[in-house]
């Protein structure tokens, strides 16, 4: 049993999937507030107030966090969550207001479809309006609709990418995870060190193994700055403080670099946030909760992908036989 980032208690999760070309948003949702951490590893991030939960600075909590399609105009998603978190009165008070504060990141799917049509603040308010306290879709749903994978050797060889979740409890406090996976690498189960998706032989037809192509002397084609991506959110119901949040963020990246190969690019913009929701009520050995992080990122990586659906040109990981 594998669960999802909603076994941590205190968090609900929405996405909104649009039906005019693949791209959407996930939101996830915190009740009472969390506190954050974030740690950026790709050369090309899209952020909005990531700088808020720098240890050193003001902000506390956090109300929300939204991961979203659309490259940098996709951010824009966030402006429907704070729209929905002020409809429901939740924000930190600055005189007559209360601003919902939402750290937010984005990747690049605009390869596919018309590139006009990427996630609005309408679309941010309508996955707040999705939230639910259940096991979130996984896939070609939400921020994982039109994610992509194995763009090493270009889009043309690419295969599907997508959205996935993973839980695991340990002396009981739960910590969760949320992943898009929109790698210019490739998706390699740990357990086998093999492949599951990525860059495709010229074919087509096969895994062609990104990096024993490189090291046979191939190289990869020409990197678009921010063309990739791979997002997450972090969770657990321990009582953390932000020094503690943005540790197990920098930890949790160690799953992706067991999964992802190559990974954090400079075509890629890899961002994880860590919340810490203190349902729980108690403390735990930051180490502990940094080494679950990435347990629970991998495996949120790889269900990404084995949940994704094919698109036209675009093979999931299933039809290759991985």
């Amino acid at each position: 049993m594998l669960g999802s980032i909603v076994d941590v208690a205190g968090l609900r999760v929405g996405h909104f999937t649009d039906t005019r070309r693949p791209t959407g948003c996930t939101v996830v949702l915190v009740d009472g507030g969390a506190v954050a951490g974030v740690d950026v590893r790709g050369a090309a991030p899209g952020t909005r107030d990531t700088e808020l939960l720098a240890p050193l600075n003001t902000v506390e909590q956090v109300h929300a966090v939204l991961l979203s399609g659309g490259s940098a105009f996709g951010l824009d998603a966030a402006g429907g969550v704070m729209r929905w978190l002020e409809e429901c009165g939740v924000g930190v008070p600055v005189g007559p207001a209360r601003v919902p504060i939402v750290p937010a990141a984005v990747l690049f799917d605009l390869w596919l479809g018309d590139a006009s049509i990427r996630p609005d603040a309408a679309a941010g308010h309508a996955a707040c309006l999705a939230a639910g306290r259940t096991a979130p879709a996984e896939g070609n749903v939400g921020a994982g609709a039109g994610a992509t994978v194995g763009k090493l050797f270009g889009i043309g060889r690419a295969m599907k990418g997508g959205i996935g979740s993973a839980s695991v409890t340990v002396d009981g406090l739960t910590v969760g995870a949320l992943v898009a996976v929109n790698a210019l690498g490739d998706v390699v189960d740990p357990s086998t060190g093999r492949p599951i998706a990525g860059a495709r032989t010229a074919d087509g037809r096969a895994l062609l193994g990104s990096m024993d192509a490189l090291l046979r002397g191939e190289l990869p084609a020409p990197l678009q700055p921010g063309s990739a991506t791979t997002l997450g959110v972090i969770a657990t119901d321990a009582v953390l403080t932000k020094a503690q949040a943005q540790k197990i963020a920098q930890m949790a990246h160690d799953g992706l670099a067991r999964c992802i190969n190559p990974v954090h690019t400079m075509g890629d913009g890899d961002t994880l946030f860590a919340l810490g929701t203190g349902t729980a009520g108690r403390s735990a050995n930051t180490t502990l909760l940094g080494a679950l992080a990435a347990e629970v990122t991998a495996r949120a990586v790889l269900r990404a992908v084995r949940a994704a659906g094919s698109l036209p040109g675009l093979p999931a990981a299933g039809d290759l036989g991985a």
